[in-house]
């Protein structure tokens, strides 16, 4: 009868150990595949900002490039303007100068006219 006892205290630890290993397994499993999960999750989400950087990065290459281009293209226009700038000087110069050479002209043209005049009323026999 003791040895029953013993026998069947033993079945009912070797069960249970059994049971326990099982459960401990089972444990293992589902600790391994929560870890999986988060890791996959995680692994989405830095890929993801990976590629947003990745995004980022070529499309600040092109936003320097298109600065680059408008600071090249802005330059030449100021060149541009600061040749048309002079010209318009140049162009201003040049009727100063015509208004000056029309003023001495006409200057001229009187003094003639007056000499002329002046010529013709001490001379009235040369008419």
């Amino acid at each position: 009868m003791l040895s029953s006892i013993v026998k069947e205290y033993q079945n009912k630890q070797i069960s249970r150990k059994e049971l326990q290993e099982q459960k401990r397994k089972e444990a293992v499993q589902a600790a391994n595949n929560l870890t999986q999960a988060l890791v996959d999750h995680l692994n989405v989400r830095v890929a993801q900002a990976y590629l947003n950087q990745k995004k980022l990065d070529a499309e600040a290459k092109q936003l320097q490039q298109c600065a680059t281009a408008f600071a090249k293209q802005t330059y030449s226009w100021l060149n541009l303007v600061e040749s048309f700038s002079s010209a318009l000087k140049e162009i201003g110069d040049a009727e100063n100068w015509a208004q000056s050479i029309e003023g001495d002209m006409r200057t001229i043209a009187t003094a003639l006219e007056y000499s002329y005049k002046a010529n013709q009323d001490a001379h009235p026999e040369l008419n």
